[in-house]
């Protein structure tokens, strides 16, 4: 992918629950070594409604077309905030994508993989702060080290905001697609393809545990440069 190419398209990308903007770093380097334009939003994991608002502030800050990027949960959060008229283009990563007026809570429930297992602490919040845990569910194929990094910089996530719904998803409108990993504990491989089928995304399969992004960063820019020459 030429820079020419990459400055018609602009990048943005959204990490997931139990993570922050960094997570992005080897993906960037690959896309930037392509010549893309990226920018990475740093959630709050607050709720849906402040997630897609710093969402729709990098995206606004972009020049011209927007492809958003949603890994895991930010898969709720780009379904949203991908009604922008900038973004052109949706790229699913192991994510969640709801249907209008459902939320990621519902969506689960009727794919047959009810939330199960996180505990929320006294103030609501659910945290993934243990390595052991953390690699278990979310990184059986990076290095302990590595997982003892992601344990020690993840954000906690507000079990309410799995409760909030969509309004309408951007997905019926603009092209999308979807990266599924086979080997993932956090967001089972049958719920993904049911994912994938449903919003007939042009989808991939890597072996890879959820955290696809720090496992595998090239093989995910790569998935992302070809949604973006799709949109030239």
């Amino acid at each position: 992918m030429s820079a020419a190419l990459c400055a018609a398209v602009s990048i943005v990308l959204v990490h997931g629950a139990f993570a922050d903007a960094s997570s992005w770093s080897g993906v960037i380097a690959a896309l930037q070594e392509r010549g893309c334009r990226v920018a990475a939003v740093q959630n709050p994991l607050t709720s849906l409604a402040d997630d897609v608002a710093a969402t729709r502030a990098v995206v606004e800050r972009q020049p011209g077309k927007v492809l958003l990027v949603g890994h895991s949960w930010a898969g709720v959060v780009i379904t949203e905030a991908g009604n922008l008229p900038q973004v052109q283009g949706l790229v699913y990563l192991s994510a969640m994508v709801p249907d209008s007026g459902e939320s990621a809570a519902a969506m689960l429930d009727r794919l047959g993989a009810p939330m199960t297992g996180l505990t929320p602490d006294q103030q609501g919040r659910i945290w993934l702060d243990q390595p052991g845990p953390y690699a278990q569910i979310m990184a059986a194929d990076v290095p302990a080290a590595t997982v003892r990094i992601l344990a020690a910089t993840q954000q906690p996530m507000a079990a309410s905001a799995f409760a909030d719904k969509i309004g309408h998803a951007a997905w019926h409108d603009k092209p999308s697609w979807y990266l599924m990993t086979a080997n993932d504990k956090a967001l089972p491989f049958a719920v993904q393809r049911k994912l994938a089928a449903q919003i007939k995304a042009d989808s991939v399969v890597l072996q890879s545990s959820h955290m696809s992004l720090i496992s595998q960063p090239r093989q995910v820019a790569d998935f992302i440069v070809r949604a973006a020459q799709h949109l030239q």
